[in-house]
């Protein structure tokens, strides 16, 4: 019989809709229920590709037995953490205070109010049982005391990583990130790449910031920025992304990164397949490929894209969120070969393939299955086949695309088609970026047809963002089950999510890097709006940060700020950053000022640790070194765009436009002005952007560089911009 769940969006939650648990959805109706019913709640979190979620729905969700304790002695509520962050976020807090670490899936119990008693990630079958018989009978027995524990863990998740009031600080100095980077450099691993520990996280964001880091130390004319230089960074940096690129975290065959890897060598993956994470990826990879024109990194951003496209793409354009680990219930079956399967397909081929992908006992993992990784350049192994490398890298995409055919025939892992607008943006944006650096339309083009989604499915008619749609989506077959309803039908009441920060953040920056690559200033005014909207919804001007929820949501236990950089960037250093570049493209004092002051609030924790620190990093790198505003205005906008992207300049935004300003007649002079936010140049004709203002000139091209309200002399020349640029 099925619980509460069926009919839900969310495909987590389907997944536990035919336990014998009464799983319900997070509603106030259920929190009612429970304060009527005077009994504790139990709020278990987890998400559709989780490992550990579906082995512990195995052994305790659908056990009879086990289910009757938790119906007669709880009320359940059953939670997608992607669905809603927010609740995550809190109950994730909770369990880390009480045990020191946390994960999922994230099983917290609560009293009827909400405020949390105990809790914990995965549990075996019989240490499950015990703990809900304990805490049943522990609250019957001793309910004083189970409410003392309760109000002062709950006064420890409103406190942590609390933010204080603003208290203007010192500006910032290179030291700071010098420091930051001497300490990161103790936990380089420089053997095998990433952080000396395991499992490893590939975190995109730590490596831009470093790359960056070693642009500005390395030049002659930045390094007295940073004193010393940066030595071994670089080094660091390649080795890392070479050692995931050849990994087994990486799918050497379809393309796509999996999560993290088990091991410290980034050859067991756990296999999941997660939106953000290859989203991240494309665009750390693509900016590498800026710096040093690697072409493993090239081949990298695109099989990784093909990927999307083929798995991950819906039929209106959006993206869905993960793939799961499992599939036929093992870990890793999809992914995985047996040495027979291999010699049955590549045949004669089998020993060139086997050297290349370690189908040996490097790449063995368990019983019969290997993990196909690399080891070596297509330099190296060319020589040893005496082959050109050309000839080498026709044969191996002929194998893989061999071994594709054939994997796409067994049973796929489970697809979340939960499309949600925060990870949605962090794939616009990804695209925007390989478009910039390698200039495919394709790649434009799903970055757009993206963007259009979020503007017409994914806002609110008073101008915010939802969270994710209020239908399913359409390309999808419709089920009694999933919603409850065709995607042409209203939402049911209290399906519809608000946007939380991150949908906000990461929107904007998608917006803002849209514009850089089309000069559609529609993309970069929608960007303001929202940088408006989220100042009214989420600011909080004592503390200068933002709420993780807006002032227009159901008040939970506390109101979380979310500050550290994970594997994506926190919604506020991501806000911060954005509100940057909105500054420089607007003139608008107000926006940096507040990004200073965002930044004043965390300058101190930078240096001691800077991976969790390091998007809040890049905006101090922006602060302290030049920064460009490279504008671009003629017949010849997009070429000259495209030549300048095929350099890396970090340290700049771009504008352009091929057309003048549209003047309004003479007769329109005397009307009065609008009112424009404060900080902010009236908008002439067309044009909202003050970078453009009086730099056109008929049939010419020119590229103005521009520092801090100065520009230097316009020039048509590539290489004479550049000189204009430090450190070129």
């Amino acid at each position: 019989m099925p619980n509460h769940l069926l009919h839900e969006c969310s495909p987590y939650l389907l997944q536990h809709a035919h336990n014998p648990v009464e799983w319900r959805p997070w509603t106030d109706e259920v929190w009612a229920k429970a304060k009527q019913k005077n009994k504790l709640v139990l709020v278990s979190i987890g998400y559709s590709a989780c490992h550990w979620c579906h082995v512990m729905e195995r052994e305790s969700f659908e056990d009879e037995a086990i289910a009757k304790v938790m119906n007669e002695h709880f009320i359940c509520i059953k939670v997608d953490r992607e669905q809603r962050p927010d609740v995550d976020h809190i109950y994730m807090t909770a369990v880390q205070l009480m045990t020191g670490s946390g994960g999922w899936p994230l099983n917290c119990f609560t009293l009827p109010d909400g405020r949390p008693i105990y809790g914990g990630t995965y549990f075996p079958k019989e240490n499950w049982i015990k703990i809900l018989h304990t805490l049943a009978g522990f609250y019957k027995s001793d309910p004083e005391k189970v409410f003392q524990y309760a109000a002062e863990l709950t006064s420890a998740v409103k406190n942590h990583e609390l933010v204080p009031a603003f208290v203007e600080k010192p500006n910032f100095t290179a030291d700071i990130l010098k420091e930051c980077t001497e300490n990161w450099k103790k936990r380089f691993d420089n053997t095998e790449g990433g952080p000396m520990k395991a499992p490893k996280f590939p975190l995109p964001n730590n490596y831009q910031f470093l790359l960056r880091q070693y642009y500005f130390s390395s030049s002659p004319l930045l390094r007295e920025r940073v004193p010393g230089g940066e030595t071994g960074l670089l080094k660091h940096i390649e080795l890392t992304l070479e050692k995931i690129a050849y990994g087994g975290i990486y799918d050497q065959i379809g393309g796509g990164f999996a999560r993290y890897s088990t091991d410290s060598s980034w050859k067991v993956p756990h296999f999941e397949k997660m939106l953000y994470d290859n989203a991240q990826l494309v665009s750390l990879y693509s900016e590498a490929y800026q710096f040093n024109k690697n072409p493993l990194y090239k081949n990298i951003v695109n099989e990784t894209l093909e990927f999307i496209q083929r798995e991950m793409t819906s039929p209106e354009g959006a993206f869905y969120s993960a793939l799961d680990a499992d599939s036929e219930g093992e870990e890793g079956k999809y992914y995985v070969w047996t040495m027979e399967e291999l010699k049955s397909v590549l045949g004669e081929d089998m020993k060139l393939f086997a050297d290349y992908y370690n189908v040996n006992e490097i790449g063995f993992w368990e019983e019969e299955d290997y993990i196909l990784l690399r080891k070596q350049s297509d330099e190296k192994i060319a020589r040893r086949y005496g082959l050109p490398v050309e000839e080498l890298q026709e044969k191996i995409t002929g194998f893989k695309k061999k071994l594709l055919t054939i994997r796409e025939k067994r049973i796929k892992p489970g697809l979340d088609t939960k499309i949600l607008t925060s990870w949605n943006a962090l794939m616009v944006k990804g695209y925007a970026d390989a478009y910039k650096v390698f200039g495919e339309e394709k790649y434009m083009q799903a970055g757009i047809k993206a963007a259009e989604y979020i503007h017409q499915y994914l806002s609110r008619s008073d101008g915010g963002l939802l969270h994710a749609p209020s239908s399913p989506p359409s390309g999808l077959p419709q089920t009694t089950e999933g919603c409850g309803r065709s995607s042409s039908e209203a939402p049911r009441e209290g399906s519809v999510i608000n946007g939380f920060l991150e949908d906000y953040c990461f929107t904007i920056d998608a917006f803002i890097s849209l514009y850089q690559i089309t000069f559609n200033e529609k993309w970069l005014d929608k960007a303001r709006s929202l940088a408006v909207y989220s100042i009214k919804h989420f600011y909080d001007a004592s503390s200068a940060m933002f709420y993780f929820t807006s002032d227009q949501d159901t008040t939970l236990i506390a109101r979380k700020m979310e500050i550290q950089d994970n594997v994506m960037p926190s919604s506020n250093s991501s806000m911060a950053l954005s509100l940057f570049y909105l500054g420089k493209f607007y003139d608008n004092r107000e926006y940096l000022e507040m990004s200073g002051k965002m930044l004043r609030q965390v300058q101190e924790e930078i240096s001691k640790f800077g991976s969790a620190y390091s998007n809040w990093a890049m905006l101090m790198q922006c602060f302290l070194n030049p920064f460009y505003e490279i504008v671009i205005v003629g017949k010849d906008v997009d070429e000259k765009r495209r030549s300048l992207s095929e350099h890396y300049i970090p340290n700049a935004i771009f504008a352009g436009t091929d057309s003048p300003p549209i003047k309004p007649p003479p007769e329109f002079h005397s009307l009065p002005a609008a009112v424009v936010p404060k900080g902010e140049k009236k908008e002439q004709g067309k044009l909202a952007i003050p970078l453009l203002e009086d730099k056109y000139v008929e049939g010419k091209t020119l590229i103005h560089v521009c520092e801090n309200k100065t520009c230097k002399l316009p020039t048509e020349n590539i290489e004479e911009a550049l000189g204009q640029i430090a450190p070129f």
